[in-house]
């Protein structure tokens, strides 16, 4: 039998492969020390891991626990399936929470023993298996749960769309549900019977794309031993989903524009042409206006992708469907763990109300698995539930000091330095606007109102200047 796929992300190496000693006679372990490394590791591999141990502390600032946080992100673009778990020892509860806010299933502190975590990865499989199971035996041919105005009407428009052949573009926030829409878009469009296939265009290395896309002649580049067939042939005449749309290079764009005008396209490495007539429905959680204004993505073939658009709306403006969500996941999960579920009292089912859950769907399901396995058939209290939110910003309030004293006394004092604090503001405002962002640079420089490139290059300085600071 196969063994369920384990990606471990840890700068340490004896930690990687004690973990690996102790888990690989129940895991296909794969191991990354860095971010970037796991990424490739991920695009290589034929299949998204099922399970990922993520450490917080990470290079280039292993201190700290950003670029942890940046990896959940874009594991989760990678397979929104995947249940990640921070093993880390930055173990301070601000980043438990944040974490599982971007999506991570659990937080666990180093030194964690190893049963302790064999039976954390196997909760977390057994929950994995049974989300998809309930997927696949939906009975409702939306899979869309909630009653609001905005959920009213985007099943109107999901509707109104489905029997189109036109493209649809589903725009949405990290966690919202995106790849619901486009399924429900499928299920109604009058071809049970036509094929569904997906590409999530996060997950595949930009030079590996073109040929994921359209196919490949055997010999068009080194490792290509025999032609291969792409995911517009295997689509045929049914649809083809393009997750993260907003991530594919732009000298693809063009390529994929042609398909969309006049549905031909050629495999890399042969001249002939070939069509296509599947649809195309496509999702992005990034602004792609934006994204046109920055040169980042073709104007001509965003607006060939968005004739019919979607916004999938936040969990935060759905008022009381948040309700509706907790009691279908509720009785979900208490089911699948075969123990009673858990229940608000009314100070903690006004505290769930309130909560903004910036992770959306996501993020209530995993608060959800969470208190079904910590309190099976009690009543939660208010203090209990909002351990599990992620803490709001705080807001300072205004000072009645003096602006110009405060800096004469600090000038006075000695030893100032301006580039100091001012990279020490810098730095702030710009983790501040990553983790608002949860991790997407585009994201985090349209909220400090720079240009992406400037914000990469304000990073840059700000690490350089901590290095020079340390010689």
């Amino acid at each position: 039998m196969t063994l369920p796929a384990l990606l471990i992300v840890d700068d340490d190496p004896l930690i990687r492969d004690s973990l690996r000693l102790i888990l690989a006679d129940e895991f296909d372990i794969h191991l990354a020390e860095d971010r970037p490394q796991a990424i490739r590791l991920l695009r290589d591999m034929a299949s998204p891991p099922q399970l990922a141990l993520v450490d917080l502390g990470l290079p280039p600032t292993p201190h700290r626990p950003e670029e942890g946080f940046r990896l959940i992100t874009e594991l989760l673009a990678h397979s929104p399936n995947i249940k990640v778990i921070t093993l880390s020892g930055q173990n301070e509860e601000s980043n438990a929470r944040h974490a599982r806010t971007l999506g991570a299933f659990e937080f666990v502190a180093k030194p964690c023993g190893p049963e302790t975590l064999r039976a954390l990865l196997r909760d977390a499989l057994r929950i994995q298996q049974s989300e998809q199971t309930e997927l696949a035996d939906s009975k409702s041919l939306f899979g869309i749960i909630g009653n609001s105005q905005p959920i009213q009407a985007m099943r109107s428009q999901i509707e109104l769309y489905a029997q189109t052949p036109y493209p649809v573009l589903i725009e949405g926030e990290s966690g919202s549900g995106k790849e619901l829409v486009a399924a429900a878009l499928q299920r109604l469009s009058g071809k049970p019977d036509a094929s569904y296939v997906i590409l999530n265009c996060a997950a595949i290395s930009p030079n590996l794309l073109e040929s994921t896309l359209f196919g490949h002649a055997k010999g068009a580049f080194t490792g290509a031993t025999n032609a291969q067939s792409g995911f517009f042939e295997r689509a045929e005449n049914g649809t083809l989903f393009l997750d993260e749309i907003g991530e594919m290079p732009q000298e693809l764009q063009a390529k994929l524009l042609r398909v969309l005008e006049n549905g031909e396209y050629q495999r890399v490495g042969e001249a002939t042409t070939r069509k296509s007539n599947a649809r195309i429905i496509a999702a992005t959680n990034r602004d792609l206006k934006l994204a046109v204004r920055n040169g980042a993505f073709r104007n001509d073939l965003f607006h060939r992708l968005s004739i019919f658009t979607i916004q999938v709306p936040p969990l935060r403006n759905l008022g009381e469907d948040k309700l509706l969500l907790l009691e279908h996941f509720q009785g979900f999960y208490a089911s699948q763990a075969q123990r009673p579920a858990f229940k608000l009292d009314p100070a903690a089912l006004e505290a769930w109300k309130r909560y903004s859950f910036p992770g959306n769907t996501r993020e209530l399901r995993n608060i959800v698995i969470r208190l079904t396995t910590k309190y099976p058939g009690a009543e939660v209290n208010v203090r209990q539930l909002e351990s599990e939110f992620d803490p709001q910003p705080e807001t300072t309030g205004s000072t009645q000091t003096d602006p110009s004293s405060e800096v004469r006394q600090i000038l006075l004092q000695g030893g100032f330095d301006l580039d100091d604090m001012l990279m020490g503001y810098t730095a702030r405002y710009i983790d501040t606007a990553m983790e608002l962002a949860h991790g997407n640079v585009s994201e985090a420089a349209k909220l400090l109102g720079i240009a992406r490139t400037t914000l990469y290059s304000r990073m840059e300085a700000i690490q350089k200047h901590k290095a020079q600071k340390v010689q």
